[in-house]
């Protein structure tokens, strides 16, 4: 894509949009390639926490739950109200045994999730898990979604 039309010569040589083309390969499950493209715009853009958070979720995609964890960790150093990195480190704490720390994550999570309907499933799932982790009877857990409807 954009890396092989610098490569290559093809393209615009002064502006590659390597952001929008991790998302484009992040929607089409190139996790690693997507990856690549998601490192190229933070060299651009100076540590965007944005652009981590791209960078955690594709690290969780392809497995490196450390990686995600530090990366997430990272992020809320810069950005305590990132709430993207609250949700996706209280999962990966919640898979990894710590319940305590998944429950403040989640907590963190809901006290700043944004409020438009792209984020509403995320909300739900979120508050749901955490009534669960919380012993709430009131609220059951749904069934949980695929791995790509996590992030």
């Amino acid at each position: 894509m954009a890396f092989w039309n610098k490569l290559f010569g093809g393209g615009n040589p002064r502006h590659v949009d390597y952001y929008n083309e991790g998302l484009e390969l992040l929607a089409d499950k190139n996790f690693h390639e997507a990856l690549t493209s998601f490192r190229l715009a933070l060299k651009q853009s100076g540590g965007d926490t944005v652009i981590l958070q791209q960078i955690a979720i594709c690290y969780t995609r392809i497995g490196m739950m450390e990686e995600a964890a530090k990366t997430y960790r990272h992020v809320l150093h810069r950005d305590a109200s990132a709430a993207g990195a609250h949700y996706g480190l209280a999962f990966i704490l919640l898979n990894s045994g710590d319940p305590e720390g998944a429950i403040q994550h989640f907590e963190f999570f809901l006290a700043c999730a944004p409020d438009d309907p792209e984020a509403s499933s995320h909300v739900d799932h979120a508050r749901a898990t955490l009534a669960g982790l919380l012993g709430n009877p009131s609220d059951s857990l749904p069934a949980p979604p695929p791995p790509d409807e996590l992030f």
